[in-house]
């Protein structure tokens, strides 16, 4: 009986160092990857998107977010929002971010 004791409480201690071990993980960090996520825009700057009268530009490739638009594609700056910048390709308002020229946001 004595023995079992024994092994049962070296058997907790080994799981408890198990699970004290797993907090003191270190992760790595990772170069930021582009997602077809949401991202939060400042209210001021969709509306001011909404709100301005630009041409459409005709684009062969599809409008996604995290995708470059092509340096022929003009884009927009949003005075006061140095992050961001907007243009219209085939008929939808997009935000943009103007050192990359990827999509940030398409306006609905």
């Amino acid at each position: 009986m004595r023995k079992l004791c024994i092994a049962t409480a070296a058997a907790a201690l080994t799981l408890s160092a198990s699970a004290l071990a797993q907090e003191g993980v270190i992760i790595e960090p990772a170069d930021p990857m582009v997602t077809g996520s949401t991202v939060v825009v400042p209210g001021a700057v969709r509306l001011y998107v909404l709100e301005q009268r630009v041409p459409s530009v005709v684009y062969e490739g599809d409008v996604v977010v995290g995708e470059p638009l092509p340096e022929i594609v003009e884009i927009h700056r949003i005075d006061g929002y140095d992050d961001y910048a907007y243009t219209v390709v085939n008929e939808q308002r997009v935000i943009v971010d103007p050192q990359t020229r990827a999509i940030v946001q398409i306006v609905e």
